[in-house]
């Protein structure tokens, strides 16, 4: 029988209510937009008319899509194609009204993606990852083949196209350093019109980001994102004249932005301390002007033809919402509705590189010590904010308190922070975290004896390797989708993850053997006292099944507790009902060795 809404767990309802996308538009029919919703309960593509009020789910597979991007004329809906979740495709398309999918570029063999950028009068280009070749870039003609103007072996991706088509911006770490990427911009024919590059003649490397060239035929003004002041912020390049306007604006965390439709202003996007706020920046008065948004995260933002600016929002304890600053929401799936949640407490602790921010949620009324899981997040270049998390609430929702770190490593905090964790990969980031389970211990709200780290992805590495390198210090380890033995996973993942751990570490495997293994959780697995929970994806290229296997191995050898969970997918699972599987089973695992009381829905596992 299935669960009503009204039977249903809190924590269960948050996953299965529906959820869309800050939706895309077509910048010359911008009634045509494009969203990603989980309203089947797998994340698929949708079109909405917006002048009829028509919305048409335009995928539907077993493991999800949510690469999608329109045309600017909005007459055609590209959407990468993959193999199970395993990211390795090609582009396909299909008519805005529907109809068939068909290769949306013939010739072209499948790939890992490397940007994608679609211009008006049949020019479009694609970039493109493999082991094999490097990274490739290509032009595509209607009624023509592809044409490669780019190769190198090195990570390099399309930035964007100009408005009039005769412009490509290019990022490209030809240098060797995965984290700092320079500029080129090409014609189409793969000339070389102007290049940026600030990994050259300082003394720090430092990266540069496209945002986007101006809306305006002829402008060859390239919006770009730095670093020169050690965190990101936008500057508009001319490429043709090679002259820099620096936008000193003043704001204290990082700086996105991107244009209005008609060139004349810019939106920027501000995230400081885990929140995200808006502005206006007009550029004939140089005039910052804050676009008013509930305290919260925007995760995403957009400004419409008319100058309305709709934009994604949530908060830890607010589920997100489609808003415009026209009123009202612009998008809102129907059917169930995620119940709130609890909001964040900010602390911050003095660590040994600085002071880390942490964001603590704790049931409604307790006070601890409680059980507390230490939710690390994945990347490693990203960082925790205040925005609603179906997983941290169920564990509230289970009686635990819940710590999120923006370790060394996480973006969010200036260059130098985000860049601190090379040569000592891991292990850096778990002092961060050791500290704040200090003060977590110290001032009463965790309990020293049901400490549970967790994470996914960078996260589930970092669970694997605290659970090895400080073994007194965790009661259960939580673990999904982690790199576990680092020398295997670097020779089994898709090239640009190579390039990042050469950055990361100083070079190979073979070149650096120490560093690798210092790093690894199978250099340390021995050392694991505390029950562990392994979920991982068959056809994850990011964090590859071999490598999690060896570490099993490893356990099961000398009895370890632990109990694996192995599931047809890639880096995650798009399927709703899996990541319910997922989490209940992680619930049910941490009750099982705790004696917390919580109680999941399991499913066939794995495990010695």
């Amino acid at each position: 029988m299935t669960e009503t809404s009204d039977s249903m767990p809190a924590w269960e309802r948050r996953f299965r209510a529906p959820r869309v996308s800050l939706p895309d538009w077509a910048v010359d029919a911008p009634d045509r937009s494009l969203f990603v919703s989980n309203a089947t309960g797998t994340y698929e593509l949708y079109a909405w008319d917006r002048a009829s009020g028509e919305q048409r789910q335009a995928t539907d597979r077993p493991s999800g899509t949510t690469d999608g991007v329109l045309s600017p004329d909005g007459r055609w809906i590209w959407w990468f194609s993959d193999s199970d979740g395993d990211e390795f495709g090609i582009w396909m398309r299909q008519p805005f009204g529907g109809g068939e999918d068909v290769p949306a570029v013939p010739g072209l063999a499948a790939s890992y993606g490397a940007g994608l950028a679609l211009g008006r009068h049949g020019v479009s280009v694609v970039g493109r990852s493999t082991d094999e070749e490097g990274s490739t870039i290509h032009v595509v003609r209607e009624g023509s083949g592809p044409v490669e103007i780019y190769r190198h072996r090195e990570s390099a991706g399309v930035g964007d196209l100009s408005h009039d088509g005769t412009l490509i911006a290019v990022e490209h770490t030809e240098h060797g350093d995965a984290m700092h990427s320079a500029l080129r911009v090409v014609r189409p024919d793969g000339s070389t019109v102007a290049e940026l590059d600030d990994t050259r003649g300082g003394a720090e490397e430092l990266g540069l980001e496209v945002l986007g060239f101006a809306p305006v035929d002829g402008d060859t003004r390239l919006l770009v994102g730095h670093q020169r002041r050690g965190r990101w912020e936008p500057m508009i390049w001319d490429v043709a004249t090679g002259s820099e306007t620096d936008l000193a604006l003043g704001l204290a965390g990082d700086v996105s932005a991107e244009w209005y439709p008609d060139g004349s202003g810019l939106l920027v996007i501000h995230g400081y301390e885990a929140r995200g706020e808006l502005f206006r920046y007009d550029l004939a008065s140089g005039e910052l002007t804050r676009i008013d948004t509930p305290a919260g995260t925007v995760s995403g933002a957009t400004a419409r033809p008319d100058g309305a600016v709709e934009y994604l929002w949530s908060s830890a304890a607010l589920p997100p919402r489609v808003r415009s600053t026209a009123g009202g929401v612009v998008l809102d799936p129907p059917g169930l509705r995620a119940p709130e949640s609890v909001p964040v407490e900010d602390v911050w602790v003095e660590g040994p590189g600085g002071r880390i921010h942490a964001l603590v949620q704790r049931p409604a009324g307790a006070t601890g010590p409680l059980p507390t899981v230490f939710d690390i997040h994945g990347g490693p270049t990203w960082h925790d904010s205040d925005s609603f998390a179906a997983g941290p609430a169920a564990w509230v929702d289970h009686g635990y308190a819940v710590v999120r770190v923006n370790y060394r490593g996480s973006t969010g905090y200036g260059r130098q922070w985000t860049d601190a964790l090379k040569h000592r990969v891991g292990l850096i980031e778990l002092e961060d975290i050791s500290a704040v389970r200090e003060w977590a211990v110290a001032s009463g709200l965790a309990d020293p004896e049901r400490l549970v780290l967790a994470g996914g992805s960078w996260g589930g590495y970092l669970t694997l390797l605290g659970l090895g390198t400080q073994p007194g210090s965790w009661a259960l380890g939580l673990a999904a989708v982690p790199v576990a033995d680092y020398v295997t996973a670097y020779h089994d993942e898709m090239e640009a993850l190579k390039a990042m751990d050469r950055t990361l570490l100083g070079g190979t495997p073979e070149e650096v053997p120490e560093r690798f293994a210092a790093s690894s959780p199978l250099t340390y697995v021995d050392e694991v006292r505390a029950p562990v929970y392994i979920s991982a994806g068959l056809n994850d290229p990011r964090c590859p099944i071999r490598q999690v296997e060896n570490y099993v191995d490893r356990l099961a050898a000398r009895g370890a507790v632990h109990e694996v969970y192995r599931y047809d997918a890639g880096h995650g699972s798009l399927v709703v009902e899996e990541r319910i599987k997922q989490v209940a089973q992680e619930i049910a695992f941490a009750s099982a060795h705790l004696g917390t009381g919580g109680s999941g829905a399991g499913g066939e596992a794995a495990g010695a």
